[in-house]
């Protein structure tokens, strides 16, 4: 019978295997994106990371949880998994609701604090210069500034001038390609939107997770005696 205490024992077991899965992914991706260079900010690596070992802990908690039947560690992941149910429902349902215009504020403030060769990354990647058309005419010093962007293949092709695509030294002349914003904008909104469903369908599987829990806590094991444990 599935709802029995064999049928709750392994589904519990199973969704703590999947969130060990998930965890190694998580930790695996982070680390390859650091070697091959792909993502180069500390910070934001080590919080994958630290995502990643989090899930893990919770996982074999649970999981270890879950084969002895242990009412303490059971009520711990239980109560654990319920407060990150309710920050990632939060976070996931406030990624789904950011229009655009809070967007290019999340992205304005990223690109301030960005280093500079990550921002020259990003101008090489998206063919583009500069965050949007307002800090063309900005001095170097000023943190919405933009290195040097006389190396994007647009401004290469057109043939432009150092006044023309280096917008730092406050030339007012049109620059031929498109400021970062515009070709990040699309980018920006399917990102958010991504996060915020897988974040949803993870949040939905961790109050899977609580139920299954407060089940299987209170089920008797059939093979101890009958005074081991009263429901």
């Amino acid at each position: 019978m599935c709802g029995g205490f064999s049928c709750s024992k392994n589904a519990l077991a199973a969704l703590n295997i999947l969130y060990i899965l998930v965890s190694f992914i998580l930790i695996g991706v982070a680390a390859y994106a650091k070697a091959m260079a792909v993502v180069t900010s500390l910070a934001l690596v080590g919080g994958i990371i630290a995502c990643g070992v989090f899930l893990l802990l919770i996982a074999i908690i649970g999981l270890i949880g879950a084969i002895k039947h242990h009412q303490v560690l059971l009520f711990f992941y239980m109560l654990i998994l319920f407060l990150l149910f309710l920050v990632q429902f939060a976070i996931s349902c406030a990624c789904l609701a950011v229009n655009e215009s809070q967007q290019q504020q999340i992205a304005q403030a990223a690109w301030k604090i960005a280093e500079d060769d990550l921002k020259m990354k990003i101008q090489e990647l998206f063919e583009c210069c500069g965050f949007d058309t307002s800090s063309q005419a900005l001095p170097a010093n000023d943190s919405m500034s933009h290195p040097d962007c006389l190396k994007i293949k647009g401004c290469v092709s057109s043939g432009a001038s150092e006044f023309c695509c280096n917008l730092v030294n406050g030339s007012k002349d049109s620059c031929p390609v498109e400021p970062c914003f515009n070709n990040l904008r699309n980018d920006i909104q399917t990102a958010f939107k991504i996060s915020g469903g897988i974040g949803l369908f993870f949040s939905f599987t961790e109050i899977l997770g609580v139920w299954l829990t407060v089940r299987y806590r209170n089920q008797r094991d059939p093979k101890s005696s009958a005074s081991a444990f009263l429901s």
